[in-house]
């Protein structure tokens, strides 16, 4: 008499349910225990290399009869950065940049993007006028309440 077929060591059905779920739900890592047996699925999380070089540095500032060391915060047309997060000038490496020095803006016009959490934040302009400095460069980690532009 021959013994009964051993159930299989890896449930492979859970784990690509798992999967999906972390697919789903944006989560990296998930862990369930059933039966007195314990699974866990996670994903390394790393940034994706740009698939073109990103553009040249963004900082720019026109001659302006500001303070070196003003405090920008307190600038009456600072566009500041709602949450913490990645910022880029461009909706994607390579492309044409929101805005430049002098671009003009109206309001609700996309000055930029704040990447956290893997979403993609469209910042809009909150008034109409002309961006006189950008005060990031493009990919470079922003806070919360940080200045990221300057419109006049």
């Amino acid at each position: 008499m021959a013994n009964p077929p051993k159930p299989p060591l890896v449930d492979r059905e859970l784990i690509h349910e798992l999967t999906r779920l972390l697919d789903e739900t944006g989560l990296t890592e998930i862990e369930i225990e059933r039966d007195g047996q314990r699974v866990r699925v996670a994903r390394t999380v790393t940034a994706a290399a740009p698939a073109a070089p990103p553009p040249a540095a963004t900082r720019v500032e026109l001659p302006a009869p500001a303070e070196p060391e003003a405090d920008m915060s307190k600038h009456p047309g600072v566009v500041i950065s709602p949450m913490v997060g990645t910022a880029y000038i461009a909706p994607e490496p390579g492309a044409k940049p929101f805005i430049d020095i002098g671009s003009k803006v109206a309001a609700g016009d996309t000055l930029l993007i704040v990447e956290a959490m893997k979403t993609m934040n469209q910042i809009p302009a909150p008034r109409g006028g002309t961006v006189t400095q950008i005060l990031f460069e493009d990919g470079q980690p922003v806070e919360f309440g940080e200045p990221l532009v300057i419109i006049e």
